[in-house]
């Protein structure tokens, strides 16, 4: 009895002096996977996590971007709101001065209301509000919004009846503007045209030729 009791102590014992002579056969017994294999998954793991992290950082970056532009665009449109409603202050400047007359130009306080006018198109400029240059341009449609036609030069802008406006890069109000148009012989034989609605439109009459001057009436008594 004693004997098979130390029997397989005696072999544990063998097992543990084998493994004491030979540790690297141990290890590699209870690590099939070698040490370069381990080291090529986790560099693949480091790489794969590398790119994840550079795709997220793209996409905060284009997300940020998008934010501050859509903050800038709100910005603008709320500036757009409130300088819209100031362009009809600006016209009613215009006109009082254009018909403004000479007995009045030399009075001060005309020329505070000239100054008040000034400061308001200045604050106004600092906004990104900018006049669209009209007369002797060329029409543009994206700029221009014809009212009326005269004889001149084709497609030249003769005379601006409004005053256009661009707010940064935008069309805020398009100018309204006389276009000029070179007239041919089938207009001018016509009788219309775009001269005589100009006529019209400067109150001018077309001439009608002499008139037949009344017959006197008969004598009664004759």
């Amino acid at each position: 009895m004693k004997k098979d009791k130390g029997k397989p102590a005696e072999s544990e014992d063998a097992a543990q002096a084998g493994a004491a002579d030979d540790p690297q056969g141990a290890a590699v017994a209870d690590e099939p996977v070698s040490v370069e294999q381990a080291l090529e998954e986790e560099r693949a793991k480091a790489e794969r996590y590398l790119a994840n992290w550079q795709r997220a950082q793209a996409d905060f970056d284009n997300y940020k971007k998008r934010i501050e532009q859509e903050q800038a665009e709100g910005v603008k449109l709320a500036n757009m709101s409130l300088i819209m409603g100031l362009l009809p202050v600006l016209d009613d400047f215009s006109r009082a001065f254009d018909t403004l007359p000479p007995s009045l130009a030399g009075f001060t306080w005309i020329d505070g209301v000239r100054l008040i006018e000034r400061k308001l198109q200045a604050t106004l400029e600092a906004r990104g509000l900018q006049e669209i240059r009209a007369v002797g341009e060329q029409f543009d449609p994206k700029y221009h919004e014809a009212v009326m036609q005269v004889e001149g030069e084709d497609g030249k802008v003769m005379a601006e009846a409004q005053k256009g406006y661009m707010l940064y890069d935008r069309v805020l109000r398009p100018s309204l503007v006389v276009v000029g148009k070179a007239l041919d012989g089938a207009a001018e034989e016509s009788g219309g045209g775009v001269a005589a609605e100009a006529l019209g439109e400067a109150g001018g009459e077309p001439d009608e030729g002499p008139q037949e001057a009344p017959q006197p009436e008969d004598d009664a008594s004759a």
